[in-house]
């Protein structure tokens, strides 16, 4: 299978962590923005993690530099209108793209501004590719809870506009779902869909939470419901999708190799699971990238990959409109 012209749908992609390298710099240049190089090469090892990660935190401390140069309206909307540029390149015909928008507030912007340029990128990506998405408005877990409160009220008006879902991202502690029982709530009132980073950093039972307690319909990563029974069943019988990310799930030690992935075990025990990058840049990965290298680890064939796009075209926040135009891609193949 050629992965680069087969048709691709991601589900779970930060905007932060799939920024061009030349961006940043040319950003840097352009606002006078102090950065530790203006070397590509140079820059792209600040950015990229090793496949060596000590842990999930090591993995997430490349997000600081992407951070300084996406704090304008302008810059944010570039990025956003690159990365569904690059996406759009490699085939990727519907791509979910999450951000957390208090990460972009340094310079004065409001949240409001901060999501409404971030959509503008989107459109004008839509407009000149083959391409659909939508956002998703992550809260950081590392944040008062204020914030998620913040984050959901003022995300609303953008329902239906571009954003369909909200987020809990971040360090990964047990029992952090109890927290955020009532913005999640509240979010889930309004009309947004629900998908939870949980089960990355080895603890199950947040699995199972983020689905009893806040209600989510898709799980960012999920690796680790193996060591929870409850976690493994509760997923399997309610058909919560996984988002898995493969190269980061070995960059954060989730798994030692990509061997041990549990992906494919998850997919012929009839648990629903997509492939996605999580972040192109700081894991240096591309869907096309991803799926070879699920495809070729576990030798998954075209039946096989066929029902993970299907799933994942289901799985996915469009409306049934842009669905049937998804499944209708993999008709023409």
């Amino acid at each position: 299978m050629n992965f680069f012209k087969m048709p691709k749908i991601e589900l779970h992609c930060h905007l932060d962590g799939s920024v061009r390298p030349e961006t940043i710099i040319d950003i840097a240049k352009k606002d006078g923005i102090h950065i530790p190089s203006f070397d590509k090469e140079e820059m792209k090892e600040e950015l990229i993690a090793p496949l060596n990660c000590e842990s999930l935190n090591d993995y997430l401390k490349r997000f600081s530099i992407p951070n300084l140069v996406m704090q304008s309206k302008e810059n944010l909307k570039r990025i956003t209108f690159e990365l569904f540029e690059d996406a759009a390149m490699e085939n990727v015909k519907y791509m979910e793209v999450r951000f957390a928008p208090l990460l972009h507030t340094k310079m004065g912007l409001s949240i409001e501004e901060i999501i409404l340029s971030v959509i503008e990128g989107m459109r004008e990506a839509e407009e000149k590719f083959d391409i659909h998405g939508n956002i998703i408005l992550s809260c950081m877990r590392t944040m008062a809870v204020e914030s998620a409160f913040e984050v959901v009220e003022k995300g609303e008006k953008f329902l239906g506009k571009g954003v369909v879902a909200i987020d809990l991202c971040a360090s990964e502690e047990e029992g952090f779902c109890r927290k955020f029982i009532e913005p999640i709530t509240l979010a889930r009132e309004f009309g947004f869909r629900v998908t939870i980073h949980a089960g990355e950093t080895g603890i199950g039972k947040n699995v199972l939470e983020a689905v009893e307690l806040l209600g989510a319909e898709r799980i960012g990563h999920g690796v680790f419901i193996n060591d929870c029974i409850e976690a493994y069943n509760i997923v399997k019988q309610k058909q919560v999708v996984l988002e898995m990310c493969p190269t980061s799930n070995v960059q954060t030690k989730a798994v030692n190799q990509i061997s041990d992935h549990p992906i494919y075990d998850f997919h012929r025990d009839g648990i629903k699971v997509t492939v996605n990058t999580d972040n192109r840049t700081v894991s240096n990965t591309t869907m096309a990238k991803e799926c070879d290298l699920v495809c070729h680890e576990f030798g998954i064939n075209d039946v096989e990959y066929k029902q993970i796009y299907m799933d994942s075209v289901q799985a996915s926040f469009a409306n049934e409109k842009i669905k049937e135009k998804l499944k209708k891609y993999l008709h023409d193949m």
